[in-house]
């Protein structure tokens, strides 16, 4: 941890299942439109320090990381790990969307699959895979939704190979997109994830893979840039199913030189009480301006699952979603 900004990072084992203890009035809306905990680019606590860098990346980062290898790797660490928590620990933490970024490494002949972020982890998928199922087995009444996107460097074939995949891990855990996807019908017919999916040619041929979740990505080094562009994406209407509002800040290359003793934890520490008041104003519910799926980094840090859970106890069906200078208006939940 890091001077006078360190905060415990621990598994808060009270939400491991939130849903579950949900009161009956709110079983039968939509989980588009209550408030679910995420976290933005998952599965970076398990980088690999001696990995090539992603293909993905511009030359001139691939070129300095061979030419100094002993130099760039630390920096690309401390910048492109997001969370300290494994999958197992954010979902027993109470996250509820995992944001899952897919790679197949360059010139590797197997058909082993990643999870990259600048540089690819140690876990293939397919172990993390059956991680996320052997938590639902002895959390039968929790749903999980898995984002899968980027896909660099996965041909026809690999896509192929991972739908499979997913569908032997899950079977008949897995919600098909035609289902509007309420806690009471979840558990009434054995489902317990949902799998968006960022390819469309994959997601027509196979009902079990829903369309790619738009992510509200501010590409912000700053905590009030972040905010106002939060609050202009709010003001231009949220989508009429699932969304994530992504409270992460993102560094650039001048920020990083100016910070040359920085990390993204640090960046994300600093800027987490400002976060914590704009997540507590926040409603979840249809209306315009309401919100969905919060994602955000480091989530074991300052009560942030915590917080987006409560944000349920403002939905009294008929939903009333009140925000400041806004009446009040009622919204039905029926199908």
């Amino acid at each position: 941890m890091d001077g006078p900004l360190q905060t415990s990072i621990q598994v808060c084992h009270e939400n491991g299942q939130w849903m579950s203890q949900l009161p009956e009035k709110l079983w039968d809306i939509p989980l588009y439109n209550l408030a679910l905990p995420g976290s933005h680019d998952t599965m970076t606590y398990c980088l690999d320090r001696s990995s090539a860098v992603s293909s993905n990346e511009s030359k001139m980062v691939k070129f300095l990381s061979k030419c100094m290898p002993c130099i760039v790797h630390p920096i690309i660490m401390k910048w492109s790990t997001t969370q300290v928590l494994t999958v197992t620990e954010q979902l027993e933490a109470g996250v509820r969307y995992l944001d899952f970024r897919i790679a197949h490494k360059a010139h590797d002949r197997s058909m082993n699959l990643y999870f990259v972020h600048m540089v690819y982890t140690t876990v293939t998928v397919q172990d993390i895979l059956w991680e996320v199922l052997r938590w639902l087995e002895t959390h039968p009444r929790e749903v999980v939704i898995l984002a899968c996107r980027n896909f660099d460097g996965l041909t026809k074939k690999l896509h192929c190979h991972l739908v499979s995949q997913i569908k032997e891990v899950f079977r008949s855990k897995l919600c098909s997109r035609n289902v509007v996807p309420t806690l009471r019908a979840m558990w009434q017919h054995g489902h317990q994830v949902i799998v968006s999916y960022e390819e469309d040619v994959e997601v027509v041929q196979h009902r079990e893979l829903w369309p790619a979740i738009p992510y509200w990505w501010g590409n912000k080094t700053t905590t009030r840039g972040l905010i106002r562009y939060l609050e202009r994406k709010k003001r231009m209407g949220r989508p009429e199913k699932f969304f994530v509002a992504g409270i992460n800040l993102t560094e650039n290359l001048r920020y990083i030189l100016v910070h040359p003793f920085g990390s993204l934890k640090k960046m994300t520490l600093q800027s987490l009480p400002c976060l914590k008041i704009w997540v507590r104003k926040q409603c979840p519910g249809r209306k315009k301006d309401c919100i969905n799926i919060i994602a955000g980094d480091f989530i074991g840090n300052n009560d942030f699952v915590k917080d987006v859970i409560e944000l349920n106890t403002k939905i009294n069906p008929p939903l009333h979603c009140q925000n400041k200078g806004a009446g009040t208006s009622s919204t039905s939940f029926s199908a």
